[in-house]
């Protein structure tokens, strides 16, 4: 957990000074992802694959469920990077963001980012809401 106040490509830069530690062995993708609160905090999250592929876990919901597990469970805007691909989030992914009512995705390769409303990457999310 960081305390924000700063700028996304601030952000940005914590993500990529830590990218090291996405564990990508066979994708050799490195993903590195930042949860934003509306309390002002953010946490990273990196992608971890696993042998069995389904066992891996994307970024986003590692950085999502770090925030979560500490108690900031109102995160606001997710942030997604990799040097390698842009990284649009997945379907699994995406329906975690929908659950926790995440507003904004920023997805950056390298120095090039693309800002997307979550209610337009998935624009029928499941609820029981």
């Amino acid at each position: 957990m960081q305390a924000t106040g700063h700028s996304d490509e601030d952000i940005i830069k914590a993500i990529v000074s830590n990218i090291s530690r996405s564990y990508s062995p066979y994708s050799r993708i490195k993903v590195g992802s930042a949860a934003i609160t509306d309390k002002g905090y953010f946490f990273l999250g990196y992608n971890i694959e696993n042998a069995s592929f389904g066992l891996s876990v994307c970024a986003e919901r590692v950085a999502i469920f770090s925030a979560i597990s500490n108690g900031y469970n109102n995160i606001k805007k997710v942030l997604v990077y990799s040097d390698d691909v842009e990284p649009y989030p997945c379907g699994a992914c995406l329906q975690v963001m929908n659950e926790f009512n995440v507003e904004v995705v920023k997805v950056c390769k390298g120095n090039s980012c693309r800002q997307f409303k979550i209610r337009d990457m998935l624009p029928y999310g499941f609820t029981i809401r």
